[in-house]
């Protein structure tokens, strides 16, 4: 049975969903962002059971087939930016539309109508989460970062990043309280 979790962004997430199937002797065969299949059939009690347990940590069970895309497609993003050490796909609409196997121009719909934002704006918000993070961490130069986020160039990645924050990334990476935002506010 498969079982789709809103606000599953995170590794420590796909713990804490593991861990809560365990303790109610459910048997996971793939824990993934946003998705988790497991051999049993749910009760009604097993349901509200693991609803509950869920809901401690942020996350919910989804039933509603229109929400259950929607987080399919925030997990691919998450997925592709915060965790893949693959570059992030050139041309995200087919990809993610041969991924869903649903048109793009319906995902894209529906995503605007459902979160109030577009894809490619959800798309630039983890981009600068992520340089964020990676600023933060200091390991990586402003050009490996914007290597690594896909940014056609330096300046590309600054504008979006002041556009987005109101600083430039420079000034991100003196600051001494560096603000960044949990994957699932985004």
């Amino acid at each position: 049975m498969k079982l789709v979790i809103k606000n599953m962004v995170s590794l420590r997430c796909k713990l804490i969903v593991r861990s809560e199937l365990e303790k109610m002797h459910l048997h996971c065969i793939v824990v993934e962002l946003g998705e988790v299949e497991i051999e049993e059939e749910l009760s009604a009690a097993q349901w509200s059971t693991l609803l509950a347990g869920l809901l401690k940590f942020g996350l919910e069970l989804m039933e509603d087939k229109k929400s259950i895309l929607i987080e399919k497609i925030k997990g691919i993003i998450i997925e592709m930016i915060h965790y893949s050490e693959e570059p992030p796909v050139q041309n995200f609409s087919a990809f993610l539309s041969e991924k869903l196997n649903y048109d793009y121009n319906y995902l894209s719909s529906l995503f605007s109508e459902v979160k109030g934002t577009t894809i490619a704006n959800f798309i630039i918000a983890h981009k600068i989460e992520r340089a964020k993070e990676l600023l933060v961490y200091n390991e990586l130069s402003l050009t490996q970062i914007a290597e690594k986020l896909h940014y056609s160039s330096v300046a590309h990645l600054s504008n979006q990043f002041k556009k987005v924050t109101g600083l430039t990334p420079t000034f991100f990476k003196k600051m001494k309280y560096k603000r960044l935002i949990a994957l699932e506010d985004i």
